[in-house]
């Protein structure tokens, strides 16, 4: 298995503003060049943010084959989300994504019923028999569990399917020690930050890049970010770390994810549509403070030449008419 690093776009679901929200796989394809054109190293199809507690499994498979395909004959890695608190359903999911092509599967830890460290790792233990390799989606403000360093390490030496985390807990000793002890293993192992707004410090500490909500409408930008750490531009990466730093927290605390970005999107033109309920459109209020916020981060990155994405710009244009 090769390093997996970079951006990596968590993927929205487009619906079609009928009375089913039917899937919009052709707007699938436009977002899958979006990324592809915007130098996203990969992008994760019905993850949390591509709302798949309300995919049908009809509709997991049309997402994840119609994202594979126009992937093709671009640079882009799919990344399907199979996570379930079935393991079973787990198990169906992650086979289906390796007979399609997925050339990973994150996989969040199972939620709801709590399981105890011997049953998450019954659970991964039955997932690492496809031989895809797994990524382990570690976020306790959804799953009321939280990985612990030892757990993970034991996943990891158990499991040699297990390629990277996606760290969405903001503990950054835990995962400063998981990035340490990750190193001794005798194949790669990518951590990614889960918080855009947490990329730069993880990535200080030998996080490898980040599985982004905010690459959803600015796909450039957050490869930039990466992508001058990385070449050791400590000064570029830091400055445009301040400059989206408010606009994604405010993703985070507007409403439920996907619920903002896909308010912002929309506000682009993007016509993405809405989320599926129980998730609800954000109210004007949240949105015209998600705007502003993001009014701030186009200023800061013009007063340092940064460029960034045009749907940004046309966003604040339409709040301005």
């Amino acid at each position: 298995m090769k390093l997996l690093k970079g951006s990596v776009a968590a993927l929205i679901t487009p619906f079609v503003d009928d009375t089913e929200q039917s899937v919009n796989r052709e707007k699938l394809v436009e977002l899958v060049k979006l990324h592809a054109d915007g130098k996203t190293a990969a992008i994760v199809p019905c993850g949390t943010t591509g709302e798949s507690p309300t995919l049908l499994k009809e509709e997991w498979e049309a997402v994840v084959s119609t994202v594979i395909e126009a992937a093709r004959d671009t640079t882009l890695k799919v990344i399907p989300g199979t996570g379930s608190n079935s393991t079973r359903e787990a198990l169906r999911l992650t086979e289906r994504a390796a007979e399609l092509g997925a050339h990973a599967c994150l996989v969040v830890t199972p939620y709801y019923n709590r399981p105890s460290p011997e049953g998450v790792l019954a659970h991964f233990q039955e997932l690492d028999k496809v031989g895809i390799p797994l990524i382990l989606y570690n976020i306790p403000g959804r799953t009321g569990i939280d990985l612990g360093a030892d757990l993970i390490m034991e996943l990891c030496e158990t499991c040699p399917s297990i390629a990277g985390l996606k760290a969405s807990n903001g503990d950054l000793d835990q995962i400063t020690e998981v990035i340490y002890r990750s190193s001794q293993l005798d194949r790669p192992f990518s951590v990614f930050s889960g918080d855009d707004s947490l990329t730069l410090p993880i990535l200080a500490v030998g996080g490898v890049g980040v599985i982004s909500v905010a690459a959803n409408i600015m796909p450039k930008v957050m490869d930039e970010l990466v992508a001058s750490f990385m070449s050791s531009d400590l000064n570029q990466s830091r400055i445009i770390m301040h400059a989206i730093h408010g606009f994604c927290r405010a993703l985070l605390k507007s409403g439920s994810n996907p619920a903002p970005i896909k308010s912002i999107m929309n506000r682009a033109g993007m016509n993405i549509g809405t989320c599926r309920k129980p998730l609800v459109d954000l109210s004007k209020d949240k949105a015209a403070m998600l705007v502003h916020e993001l009014q701030m981060m186009l200023t800061k990155l013009s007063e340092h030449h940064i460029p960034y994405d045009q749907a940004l710009t046309k966003i604040v244009d339409a709040a301005a008419e």
